[in-house]
């Protein structure tokens, strides 16, 4: 079975995702199909027939969790080299075509969220800047053309 790999704050996350999709949702869901079984007629109840609709769909989400967490490894960088880029590095990197800078942090692919900075290493970006260290320029290419970087820093 493949690893997942997490950092500490996404393997919580999980897990609280987990608990509230088992202790909060799952309640909700049976008392709303319980609600509509007391309306009547099943064969054509459509709040019962979409209360057990959504509870399958967080039965799916609560195994797909499961399954995740059952296969995590977290990711600890005190053995790793701070110098370069890794799993859970915080990269601020330079776009030397526009001067901009940018700030990221090499997550797994279940942690990934561009928009919050958290960019997969399996991502073309991602796989790209893994391995290098300050001071080197990375020429990537991605659908939309090649984009060049620079990395100012590296923190753990």
């Amino acid at each position: 079975m493949e690893r997942v790999y997490l950092t500490q704050e996404g393997y919580e996350k999980l897990t609280e995702e987990l608990e509230f999709l088992k202790n909060v949702k799952r309640r909700e869901f049976s008392s709303a199909i319980e609600q509509a079984r007391a309306l009547g007629d099943l064969k054509e109840n459509a709040e019962y027939h979409a209360a057990k609709e959504a509870l399958a769909h967080n039965e799916a989400r609560v195994h797909e969790l499961e399954d995740k967490l059952s296969r995590v490894e977290i990711i600890d960088s005190a053995g790793v080299d701070a110098d370069k880029a890794f799993l859970g590095a915080k990269l601020l990197i330079v776009d030397l075509d526009t001067n901009d800078e940018e700030r990221y942090l090499l997550v797994g692919p279940d942690e990934a969220d561009p928009l919050e900075g958290m960019i997969s290493v399996t991502s073309p970006v991602g796989k790209a800047l893994l391995g290098h260290s300050v001071g080197e320029e990375i020429e990537i290419d991605v659908p939309a053309g090649k984009l060049r970087y620079k990395i100012k820093e590296i923190t753990r």
